[in-house]
């Protein structure tokens, strides 16, 4: 009995994991045969992550190989690092000891953050920013309460801010809340703000697991192969049991 019982205390946490975000979360649809948006998501990605976030288990070669970048732009226009060769690892440029004085923890590495939260969850997060003066960056977010990381698309997206409606319940007003808006100030509208971010989650869906597409098209070789195995069983037991019957 007691080894049921430590055995489930030792299982809460993944279950509260495997729970997830209790807001609802909005699809990424994202498409891994999309080299552009691909493209384009590595762009937002160095320009705008790359500072404090690392990839480092993804290589700058084996990224513009696989989206279709030529080396020397990727040196020019995606490596901001001067001492960085082609063939290194995608590393952050802030020391973990700076972040961690910063922000209070060193920023994590998001190689497989597409695999552990999921598209949709990043695709939602990072559009649910909102203006909160109480925090230290000035701003928080629905997905992910008293969040500890700036809001670094403000300058595209504006300055996010929670929206409320006026409505009249059993003869009390309320304020209900409606969703998240901009105040328009940000570089981009709020369609072109969320095209942006689906591009972003896709290069790190992307990064998360490179193979995934070739893994699929290999699967299918696979599965063509069992069918084929198995007619040519089916023929073969026939052969053997003729006699027999």
């Amino acid at each position: 009995m007691k080894t049921w019982i430590v055995m489930i205390i030792a299982l809460l946490p993944s279950l509260a994991w495997a729970a997830g975000s209790s807001i609802p979360l909005d699809s990424a649809n994202n498409d891994l045969s999309d080299k552009t948006s691909l493209q384009r998501g590595a762009k937002t990605f160095m320009n705008y992550c790359a500072g404090c976030h690392s990839t480092e288990y993804q290589r700058y070669e084996r990224v513009a190989t696989d989206l279709g970048i030529p080396p020397i732009l990727m040196k020019e226009h995606l490596m901001f690092n001067p001492n960085a060769k082609i063939g290194d690892k995608m590393t952050n440029s802030i020391p973990p000891q700076y972040a961690a004085a910063s922000f209070g923890a060193p920023a994590p590495d998001l190689t497989l953050v597409a695999r552990v939260r999921g598209s949709d969850w990043l695709y939602t997060y990072l559009r649910s920013f909102y203006e909160d003066p109480t925090r230290p960056f000035g701003v928080n977010n629905t997905v992910f309460p008293s969040v500890g990381m700036p809001h670094v698309l403000e300058e595209l997206q504006g300055v996010p801010r929670k929206v409320y409606e006026t409505k009249l319940v059993d003869g009390e007003y309320i304020q209900e809340y409606i969703g998240i808006r901009s105040d328009g100030t940000g570089e981009l509208n709020s369609d072109e703000y969320n095209d942006m971010v689906r591009d972003l989650v896709n290069f790190l869906s992307y990064s998360a697991e490179p193979m995934k597409l070739e893994r699929e098209r290999m699967g299918y070789w696979v599965m063509g192969f069992i069918v084929i195995f198995f007619v040519l069983t089916l023929f073969l037991k026939k052969e053997y049991w003729r006699d027999v019957h």
